[in-house]
């Protein structure tokens, strides 16, 4: 005796043919073909090799002994030398301009991205008057080029007596990185509950207390944004650093750099090999930071 198994209403509807056709495999919804993961994949590969190809060509250039070893750069594999970069260290100021530059851009990360946090977090959590125009006039302050400020800003120098030191070129710098920075930070703070603060209240925290033991911590990501910003914005600057330092062991790298090219002759195989070693505390700073970097550019912006 045989057994078998009656159709469904449904199926007894249908065609044979479809009734014993295998039931299709449907692709989940979010889920990649395997062309488009390798279109993906060789994009991304591609994108990465454009991105790293001026590096790699600058360590490369900076491997030539001779000024002119950039018109012929088939010629240094043969001569590669690292006496470039014993030069830069021994015979230059390099090791007084990285000073320099690590006193002025530390120094403007610190207070810039203090002045930037206390300036967010008032503005996103107490209403005063003219609360909102405050931040529009921190937007309009970047609306002007340096060209510009250069002169008033040179007078205000000098008379605090302030040319040639750390401290005016720190404070030049945070006027130019609080502005961004304060506005990052404001978007950030949005983005934190409010009942936080009134936690902390209840708690018997003072608003000072509220906003260094419960929402700091909790703003690490906007914190980090704001401080590569004015990292590399005091590290990288030429125009200011150019006019308010006169001696020539207080430039920074960015400025000492320039020292490399002359009216009639640029020295560009010690340029480059100044490149590179400008490049690695810029590398060190963003090894710090990058774990909260992307967090923070993307949460900022969810709330103005």
């Amino acid at each position: 005796m045989s057994t078998s198994t009656l159709p469904t209403a449904a199926e007894a509807g249908r065609p044979a043919d479809e009734r014993t056709a295998a039931p299709r495999k449907g692709r989940r919804r979010g889920e990649v073909s395997p062309l488009g993961r390798l279109t993906s994949h060789g994009i991304l590969i591609v994108a990465s090799l454009i991105a790293l190809f001026p590096v790699a060509w600058l360590v490369f250039l900076s491997l030539g002994p001779d000024k002119d070893d950039y018109l012929r750069p088939g010629g240094i594999w043969g001569k590669m030398t690292l006496d470039n970069y014993s030069f830069v260290l021994q015979n230059t100021n390099f090791f007084h301009w990285l000073k320099s530059s690590l006193i002025v851009s530390l120094g403007t990360t610190v207070i810039g991205v203090l002045v930037a946090a206390t300036t967010g977090y008032a503005v996103s959590r107490m209403r005063f008057p003219g609360y909102k125009k405050f931040m529009w006039v921190l937007l309009v302050t970047q609306m002007f080029p340096v060209a510009v400020l250069m002169v008033p800003m040179y007078q205000i120098l000098s008379d605090l007596q302030l040319i040639d030191s750390y401290l005016g070129l720190i404070l030049v710098y945070c006027s130019t990185a609080v502005p961004y920075c304060a506005w990052l930070m404001k978007g950030y703070f949005d983005t934190i509950p409010f009942e936080i603060d009134e936690a902390g209240r209840v708690d018997g925290l003072s608003p000072i207390g509220t906003f260094a033991r419960l929402i700091l911590p909790l703003a690490k990501p906007g914190l980090a944004v704001a401080a590569f910003y004015s990292f590399i914005t005091a590290f990288g600057e030429v125009a200011f650093a150019t006019t308010f330092m006169l001696d020539d062991k207080k430039y920074t790298l960015a400025v000492g750099l320039q020292s490399f090219v002359s009216e009639h002759d640029a020295q560009r195989n010690l340029m480059a090999a100044t490149a590179v070693l400008i490049a690695i505390p810029v590398s060190a700073f963003f090894y710090l930071v990058q774990k909260n970097l992307v967090a923070g550019l993307t949460a900022g912006g969810t709330k103005g």
